[in-house]
């Protein structure tokens, strides 16, 4: 159980206080030199400590457990693992702990899908170290970080008024299956696939399927394309 002054300290955080005391900060990315970085750059702020480092499912929800952390900073793309169901995950059993993305996929993709998932903000790892912090401690206040492109386009849905990206309804789509058709864009065949995802491979196929009938598509080819161009589109390339 929280002691009463940490539970005390979260508490005025979600009023939008000034975080009181160090805010103790985990950090889930599958790549140590990612880590490595955040770290370094979190540690040059005398407000925020990072408490601990993780990469998975399992550990992350353990160190939450154990560490207590004021705020998780996760990556989206993890080994194995969908961070939007890592963000589903956390706010399961824990559902004051403020999470914030920092990731390198296009937030138009997946900006708006993190914060229905549960996430408090969502930042592109382009970003220069003053936002993150900025977003940080936005976060730690029970406020929404996102960038003001972004913040339009979510208005701009609530208001009736959703757009496909270049004509592509990917909005349709759940968020398993756009993260199949991300791979795809990046050439992944469907056995690939469904060991990264650990699921069988008539389940990708399946998703396959449900991803051509929504999108207005015929062939795998047309699959095939379309996911190259989206991720083209978001700055990825494919392999």
């Amino acid at each position: 159980m929280e002691d009463a002054d940490h539970k005390e300290g979260k508490l005025e955080a979600e009023a939008g206080k000034p975080f009181p005391g160090i805010a103790r900060i985990l950090v889930v990315d599958d790549h140590p030199v990612v880590r490595q970085g955040l770290a370094m750059t979190l540690g040059r702020d005398p407000g925020l400590m990072i408490c601990g480092e993780t990469e998975g499912l399992k550990d992350t929800l353990a160190a939450v457990e154990n560490l207590r952390p004021d705020l998780v900073l996760s990556d989206l793309d993890l080994d194995g693992l969908n961070g939007l169901d890592l963000i589903k995950a956390i706010r399961a059993s824990h559902p004051q702990l403020p999470i914030l993305i920092l990731s390198m996929h296009d937030e138009e993709l997946y900006a708006e899908r993190a914060l229905r998932a549960g996430a408090r903000g969502y930042l592109m790892k382009n970003e220069p170290p003053d936002r993150l912090i900025a977003g940080i401690y936005a976060a730690l206040k029970g406020e929404i970080t996102l960038s003001e492109k972004i913040k339009a386009k979510i208005l701009g849905n609530l208001a009736g008024h959703r757009e496909g990206r270049k004509g592509l309804s990917v909005d349709r789509l759940t968020d398993r299956e756009l993260e199949v058709f991300r791979l795809i864009g990046q050439g992944y065949t469907n056995r690939r696939i469904s060991e990264k995802l650990s699921l069988s491979v008539k389940t990708i196929e399946a998703h396959c399927a449900h991803i051509k009938q929504k999108l207005g598509l015929n062939t795998g080819a047309e699959l095939q394309y379309q996911a190259f161009q989206l991720n083209r589109d978001a700055g990825k390339d494919p392999g």
